[in-house]
């Protein structure tokens, strides 16, 4: 038995989804515009062929982020969906391998460029009474995942900076939530070595990697009014993996 997609109506809001042109980012841009929202992607290199309004955007530089999110504001008037997606996975070694500067960029990216755009979209959306923040993390944020310390460590820091700001706009009318996905099938998989994306495949009991139409699903349910009484949670996308 098949089982059909459930239809959101997304017509009028516009969102903002970083890192957007490719991969997980790609798929959440196609989904919500497909449900009629006004996507705008936020990416450092933007793709020559975009299907999406793009805004070159440095997600570890505060003023870069500030800068895009004024431009948005004068252009559209409001931004209702903040999708915190861009990522970078870095290196799979020892801890004690790690390039010192290779740490700080993964850690940049990943935890404080979430910390960056939320910073600088928050107050538009508190002003505006609504709101949705969908933060993209990791299973390995929860796990912790061996020979990728930095990227456990950033992804768990977005979990966390998740429920804290979840409940700080708690009554603001604005829901911050998480996915953590396991392993994903995108090109980000190219960054690791065979073997490490091998293990994260033998640990989910579907055995298989994710898809990012699966990914790009629940961000649209959590961007819309049937999501109404979570907020400060993490959604697990992991095959039956996660545990907790």
């Amino acid at each position: 038995m098949s089982y059909a997609q459930a239809d959101y109506n997304f017509q009028g809001a516009v969102a903002v989804v970083t890192g957007g042109t490719g991969g997980i980012g790609a798929a959440i841009s196609a989904r919500l515009a497909q449900a009629g929202a006004e996507v705008v992607c936020w990416d450092l290199k933007p793709a020559i062929d975009a299907l999406y309004p793009q805004d070159t955007v440095d997600v570890t530089d505060p003023a870069s982020v500030e800068a895009a999110t004024q431009r948005l504001l004068a252009s559209r008037g409001r931004i209702d969906f903040l999708i915190n997606n861009a990522g970078y996975a870095g290196s799979t070694v020892p801890l004690d391998e790690y390039d010192v500067a290779e740490w700080h960029r993964i850690v940049e990216v990943n935890l404080m460029g979430v910390f960056h755009t939320c910073r600088s979209v928050v107050p538009a959306m508190r002003a505006a009474g609504q709101g949705r923040i969908v933060n993209i993390a990791s299973l390995a944020g929860k796990e912790g995942t061996p020979n990728a310390s930095a990227y456990s460590a950033s992804k768990a820091g977005v979990l966390a900076l998740t429920k804290s700001l979840g409940k700080e706009l708690a009554n603001a009318g604005i829901l911050v939530n998480a996915l953590a996905p396991a392993a994903v099938k995108t090109t980000l998989l190219e960054q690791m070595s065979p073997a490490h994306v091998a293990t994260m495949i033998s640990k989910s009991p579907m055995g298989r990697l994710g898809y990012v139409e699966e990914v790009a699903e629940m961000v649209a349910w959590l961007c819309s009014g049937s999501c109404t009484f979570n907020t400060g949670a993490v959604f697990d996308l992991s095959g039956g993996r996660a545990t907790y």
